[in-house]
């Protein structure tokens, strides 16, 4: 049951997450992306999460880029209070200035305590995101990016997600 509270709460934040990378133009020669994201999501019995996912990378080449994300959600609902920290590389392909593929290794840590039977665990998991998506041009170096993502690492019954499936929705300026 508390696995597929999480996974749900994880995927109703990716539905509603938020990308933004900011980066300067190449005439100032500075390839440091810096960005992150926020998703919050509400479900039955009082449930409320909310997420940062922070990310700091660098443009290889014009095409591609490579850094450190980072993730930390805190969920509360009537039965249970819980807490996911994750951290990890992440690698984005773009190509065509219109689509992308991309890889996110995270590992995470998670802190859950049972409110009505006051029981308190902890776990850890890697996930190893792999996939891609469309980018849409909304500005000079704006995109808005829509993407799918699996966990190739998920594993049923044994996971803390739901699912390995993500899809995710995003900003993104200063490609």
């Amino acid at each position: 049951m508390k696995k597929l509270f999480i996974a749900s709460l994880i995927l109703i934040s990716g539905l509603s997450f938020s990308q933004i990378a900011v980066g300067t133009t190449e005439e100032n020669n500075n390839r440091w992306i810096f960005g992150g994201g926020i998703g919050f999501g509400f479900g039955s019995n009082s449930m409320f999460n909310l997420q940062a996912s922070p990310r700091v990378g660098y443009r290889l080449t014009d095409d591609l880029e490579a850094g450190v994300t980072g993730t930390v959600m805190w969920q509360t609902s009537d039965f249970y209070n819980s807490t996911m920290f994750g951290v990890g590389p992440f690698v984005n392909y773009y190509f065509a200035r219109s689509f992308y593929v991309s890889g996110n290794l995270q590992h995470f840590f998670i802190n859950y305590k049972d409110k009505y039977y006051d029981f308190k665990a902890s776990d850890e998991e890697t996930a190893l995101y792999l996939g891609g998506g469309y980018l849409q041009r909304i500005g000079n170096n704006s995109f808005l990016q829509l993407g799918i993502m699996y966990n190739v690492l998920y594993k049923e019954n044994n996971s803390i997600f739901a699912n390995g499936l993500v899809p995710s929705i995003g900003f993104v300026v200063g490609l």
